[in-house]
């Protein structure tokens, strides 16, 4: 199965440029290079995923199109000395951004102190006045965040992206687990993989833990947009993992106290803490949108007064913008007096006019991306591009400056992947999912997003991506001087 892979110029994930399994993958190398079944293995996976309705939707030409979640059954592994420097500076990012947030909506300090312009903050289409002067228990708005990881060709570990807002995906990581046991059973009996089914019980603890009442037995509410939402299986997963109420916005209202009820057939039941899957556009008719039929009239008005809980709370999708991004550094540096433990990829920012300028002479080269769209939406990618696409993103940049950035096109990493029963290179990127409160958590690596598409760099599932597996786990000592593939397995293997 080995035989003729090769993964030029690119860091692979499991296999070295000498061809030898890296350190903690080679007991994985060895079990699957034995199986005679790889492929019917595949299937059986995809017939489980069908089986047990785990499907994503996509929105197409106006339609909603309901798929099986797509899956490849090889693993992605990292090791556990990586992973734990990997989980400290996420927590380092988390609590700095957390930090960054609070001070916006209060004293503006960053912005005082000149490290970061007032003009970005302006621009924000995610700044929420509504939220001035609010306190959010311990001061942490972001409480659940995803955010994405890229390897380039030297193997070096980049955040390519914060997610604030809403993050999705950790129901398909908890999922894709639960799949590989079935199908690769025998991997978990020889090693120690580390669990990641912990995360529900570690959101609910997290959940809990912002109750307006403490003491009392929390009533806790996952609040979903409704069954036509792209991540509306996540939703569903997560109420149900956790013991929570799954309720739409009629399901809910705000009494003469400023207490969030939510009706059942046996009367109104006070909510304490709601995680919410909605926009801060849609959560509160009042606030905002005064035509969303999405969320709950008063809301705002019971969270500002400390009747509940809101998780993420409105407001964070502030520092969940591509322009904020690129002064996380600065950022970091500023509140925790730290340097980053993760960089960021290099990044231009199109406001400012000498970088623009650059940015639009070397379009062949570079990514270019809005500041608030998300699922590989407004995606360009330079060396990929046609002329027409070229003029295009000039002319949107050209017309608002602060709504883009560019980054260098990275060789992202590779891992192997089946595909039409080979075993081939596929770029791939990881998303950790960090819960922040009195006990910060990280999982035990995270969603790891693979382009199916040979050459593609677009991992996500809207755009035709899939993903696998994410193990983390130890190199044993016996593993560390493993052969070469061709000869640890035979060239016609």
């Amino acid at each position: 199965m080995w035989h003729g892979y090769r993964s030029d110029g690119c860091f692979d994930e499991m296999i070295d440029g000498d061809g030898r399994p890296r350190a903690e993958c080679a007991n994985l190398v060895d079990m699957l290079g034995r199986l005679d079944d790889l492929t019917q293995r595949q299937e059986d996976a995809e017939l489980a995923i069908k089986t047990m309705g785990i499907s994503f939707t996509v929105y197409s030409e106006g339609e909603n199109i309901d798929r099986a979640w797509p899956f490849d059954i090889i693993p992605r592994v990292i090791s556990t000395r990586e992973w734990d420097g990997v989980s400290k500076g996420l927590i380092q990012r988390l609590t700095a951004l957390n930090m960054f947030i609070d001070d916006l909506y209060h004293d503006q300090r960053i912005i005082t102190d000149g490290v970061f312009p007032a003009h970005v903050l302006k621009g924000s289409v995610n700044f929420r006045p509504e939220c001035v002067g609010a306190n959010p228990k311990g001061g942490i708005w972001a409480h659940i965040s995803g955010s994405d990881l890229v390897r380039d060709a030297e193997g070096t570990m980049y955040v390519l992206e914060d997610n604030l807002r809403v993050p999705s995906g950790v129901s398909y990581m908890l999922e894709n687990r639960a799949i590989t046991k079935r199908v690769l059973g025998e991997a978990f009996q020889g090693l120690d993989i580390h669990p990641v089914d912990s995360y529900p019980n570690a959101l609910r603890d997290m959940l809990a833990d912002l109750s307006p009442r403490p003491g009392e037995q929390p009533v806790i509410c996952v609040l979903t947009p409704g069954v036509f939402n792209s991540a509306y299986f996540e939703h569903a997963f997560l109420a149900q993992e956790m013991g929570a109420h799954l309720v739409e916005g009629n399901d809910l209202f705000v009494d003469a106290d400023d207490c969030v009820q939510m009706r059942t057939i046996n009367g109104s039941v006070r909510v304490d803490v709601i995680y919410r899957r909605i926009d801060d556009a849609f959560l509160d008719p009042e606030a905002f949108l005064p035509d969303s039929a999405l969320g709950v009239p008063g809301l705002m008005r019971s969270w500002k007064a400390g009747k509940v809980a809101l998780a993420n709370a409105p407001g964070a999708g502030v520092a969940d913008d591509k322009v904020v991004y690129a002064y996380v550094p600065d950022i970091i540096r500023f509140y925790l007096d730290e340097d980053p433990l993760i960089p960021n990829v290099p990044t231009y920012l199109c406001d400012d006019d000498r970088q623009r300028a650059w940015v639009l002479d070397h379009l062949d080269e570079l990514v270019v991306k809005p500041a608030n769209e998300s699922g590989g939406y407004g995606l360009f990618i330079g060396p990929k591009s046609t002329a027409q696409e070229k003029e295009d993103v000039a002319a949107a940049i050209q017309a608002d400056p602060r709504n883009y950035i560019a980054q260098p096109t990275l060789t992202l990493s590779t891992a192997p992947t089946l595909r039409d029963g080979r075993v081939v290179p596929r770029h791939l990127d990881l998303r950790p999912f960090i819960l922040s409160g009195p006990r910060p958590y990280v999982t035990n690596g995270g969603l790891t997003r693979v382009a199916f598409t040979e050459g593609s760099l677009v991992v996500n599932s809207s755009q035709g991506g899939g993903s696998k597996d994410t193990w983390v786990l130890d190199p044993t000592p016996e593993t560390t001087t493993a052969a070469p593939l061709a000869q640890a397995q035979g060239e016609g293997r």
